[in-house]
């Protein structure tokens, strides 16, 4: 047999070589006899004692990654059910946002139930909060309605006068509408057809005398998240602009898109220059001074809009004239059979 790598003569097993230059695992013990000690020593090449050690070792750790795999999944399922209430409770706290409901729903998790009733509340406080300031807005524009009308009845034979109290009753407006609009509640909803629609007819009748065909094409589907007076000042500013600006024609029209709806006025006038079209929404900016507005009605427009999470945007309309484009949130459709 082959002999022990020198230097084994301990009971535990021990690699080295032998005089061949051979690895191996050898092991070299010495037991007591009735002739006296015996040394018993076994040796092996390495690669034969690894090898079964290796064929049990392959398998077993391909199992433990499997395991590990299974695992993970296992942990990631459970992670996914146990968020599923906060997702839930998440798109009904954004539904909130949006207009879309009321409240959210308290039948939740045990875990979740404490949380939904604090929601709930905090809600109902900030609808008591908004609804005080929309009051008190409303109390103070009451109260300056009248002594700015009759100053404006007094000061009717003095043009130059006339026209400055006719421009602080328009500033008056704007900042009271931004001041309702900041106070404002966000689970308003407002079907955008019936509005647009009462919308046209009423300044068609106002500015009768120009003979400007006001047109209007929304799908009845459409609502927006937003206070119906708040989207009487946005659209209206729009049309009104567009109908004392427009030759012969104003047309207003919607789409939806995504989460928002986009609400366009257009008209046959002469437009916008490019470079002005910023400045033009600007509060107090006329860039036609043989108008009769007082440039707030862009402005108004324009940061409402804002107010409410879109923009406006000025655009040259096909054909000549402006095109105005407000992008305003969308809310779910209003079910008219409730």
């Amino acid at each position: 047999s082959t002999p022990p790598p020198g230097g084994v003569d301990q009971p535990h097993p021990a690699d080295g070589r032998t005089e061949q230059g051979v690895r191996v695992h050898a092991r070299q013990i010495t037991v007591p006899s009735s002739r006296g000690p015996v040394t018993i020593s076994a040796a092996a090449p390495r690669a034969v004692v690894a090898r079964p050690i290796r064929a049990a070792l392959l398998p077993l750790l391909a199992m433990l990654a499997g395991l590990g795999v299974l695992l993970a999944a296992a942990s990631l399922i459970q992670l996914r059910l146990g968020l599923r209430p906060l997702h839930r409770l998440r798109d009904e706290v954004a539904a909130i946002r949006t207009g879309e409901r009321a409240r959210v729903d308290e039948d939740q998790p045990a875990e979740l139930q404490p949380l939904a009733a604090e929601l709930n509340a905090l809600a109902a406080d900030s609808e008591r909060a908004l609804a005080t300031a929309r009051a008190s807005a409303a109390n103070l524009a009451h109260a300056l309605k009248t002594p700015v009308a009759t100053l404006a009845l007094d000061l009717a034979g003095d043009p130059p006068r006339a026209a400055q109290v006719a421009r602080i009753d328009e500033t008056i407006r704007h900042h009271l509408a931004r001041a309702r609009v900041q106070a404002g509640t966000v689970r308003a909803v407002t079907a955008l057809a019936s509005a647009i629609g009462d919308l046209t007819a009423a300044i068609a009748r106002l500015h009768a005398d120009r003979g400007v065909t006001l047109t209007a094409d929304i799908p009845g589907d459409l609502s927006v998240a937003m206070d119906a007076q708040d989207l009487d000042e946005v659209a209206g500013n729009l049309i009104d602009n567009a109908t004392r600006h427009a030759h012969t024609a104003v047309r207003v029209h919607a789409r939806a898109e995504d989460r928002q709806i986009r609400l366009t006025v257009t008209d046959d006038g002469p437009g916008i220059a490019e470079a002005d079209r910023i400045r033009a929404t600007e509060a107090g900016t006329r860039l036609d001074e043989r108008g009769d507005g007082h440039g707030f009605g862009l402005a108004i427009a324009r940061e409402l809009a804002e107010l409410h999470g879109g923009r406006l945007i000025l655009d040259q309309a096909q054909g000549g004239g402006l095109s105005a484009t407000v992008l305003l949130p969308r809310a779910a459709p209003i079910d008219r059979r409730a």
